[in-house]
């Protein structure tokens, strides 16, 4: 079975998503500890690829914590 064509595609699949999810929280947790250092939001966005929107959100999730 583990062979097949389709167990195969079935797990290159599985490792590509948790391989986007693991990229996202790391980007996550270094938006946060640039937050936690003062840098601005704008900064940021840029260095992290994030919108402005989304390290806007990172930041009310840190403060109501």
């Amino acid at each position: 079975m583990r062979d097949s064509v389709t167990y195969q595609d079935i797990l290159e699949e599985g490792e590509a998503i948790g391989e986007v999810k693991g990229k996202a929280e790391t980007t996550r947790k270094v938006a946060a500890n640039l937050l936690k250092m003062g840098m601005n939001l704008e900064q940021i966005a840029q260095v992290t690829e994030l919108s402005i929107e989304q390290v806007q959100a990172l930041q009310s999730e840190i403060e109501t914590n």
